[in-house]
């Protein structure tokens, strides 16, 4: 049987059907305003479903603590947290529901079968509306002692602000739409990247800031945690000349101080925007027995 998978992200909730083999029936919808929305939405999609299903599969912002079933820390979707949402939706769905983390579940799909496939010290680097992660440890995930284990958008970088705020193309548009005095939902990512290609100056100038807080981010978990192997993930890990920058702006800052032992390693997710769907399911088949 089937497991209907969604990854709910600040901006869009996607959702697709895993085969066993492969992810089909891709789809999203807009992220509600309310739960009572989502869960609306999410009935849709569930009951537009034509393939029997297993279960239902999550991966969710925040940090997910299985064992009180609830969603603590915080996100980009605010109503999701501190209540039994897995009562909840198993309720809503009347089958077993398995959520986690979106960035270890991504983490998961990369670690597994993904780029970084046989590696056992990695740091997976999730960047969306706010950044997230995942840490893994001879192979394994490593959640901490507090479920906060990867969270490292709430890093500080800059101004009092975090990584989340600071390092994202969503962010970026955003502070574009902000200073040219238009509507945040004005220009996306996408638009500002080209806009800085065709030689708009404000532009190019908060493209350059999104590299330099990116590398500034990256360069500190690297030399935190020392992985193997850094593993960008998210739709800007998709953005062609990416690693180019980052990498052009990380031996900068290892030139800078003197930092010659190594480059690390930085890659693109295999999956890319489908590594949270994809580890969504690889999570609900471990905790179900079944096989992915």
């Amino acid at each position: 049987m089937a497991i209907l998978a969604f990854d709910f992200g600040g901006s869009a909730v996607k959702h697709g059907i895993w085969n066993g083999e492969k992810m089909l029936d891709k789809g999203k919808f807009p992220t509600p305003k309310t739960w009572e929305e989502m869960k609306a939405s999410l009935l849709t999609v569930f009951d537009g479903t034509k393939q029997e299903l297993e279960g239902v599969a999550l991966s969710a912002p925040g940090v997910v603590d299985v064992d009180k079933q609830m969603i603590n820390g915080i996100s980009a979707i605010p109503y999701i947290h501190g209540f039994n949402i897995f009562k909840e939706l198993e309720e809503l769905f009347k089958l077993p529901v398995a959520i986690e983390n979106d960035a270890n579940c991504a983490g998961m799909a990369e670690i597994y079968e993904g780029a970084a496939k046989g590696k056992q010290e990695v740091a997976f680097v999730v960047v969306g509306t706010g950044i997230g992660g995942a840490i893994f440890h001879n192979g394994q995930i490593t959640k901490g002692a507090h479920l906060y284990g990867g969270e490292f958008g709430l890093m500080y970088l800059s101004g009092g602000e975090t990584f989340s705020k600071l390092g994202t193309a969503v962010q970026m548009a955003w502070r574009y739409c902000e200073r040219k005095g238009v509507e945040k939902e004005t220009f996306s990512g996408e638009d500002v990247f080209n806009l800085a290609e065709s030689g708009d100056e404000l532009a190019i100038e908060e493209v350059d800031n999104f590299y330099e807080y990116l590398t500034q981010g990256l360069f500190s978990i690297q030399f935190s945690l020392d992985p193997e192997m850094i593993v960008l993930g998210g739709g800007v890990s998709a953005k062609q000349g990416l690693l180019d920058e980052i990498n052009r702006r990380m031996k900068e800052k290892l030139a800078h101080f003197e930092l010659n032992d190594f480059i690390p390693q930085i890659v693109t997710c295999k999956y890319k925007n489908d590594a949270n769907l994809i580890g969504a399911a690889a999570n609900f088949s471990a905790r179900n027995h079944s096989t992915i």
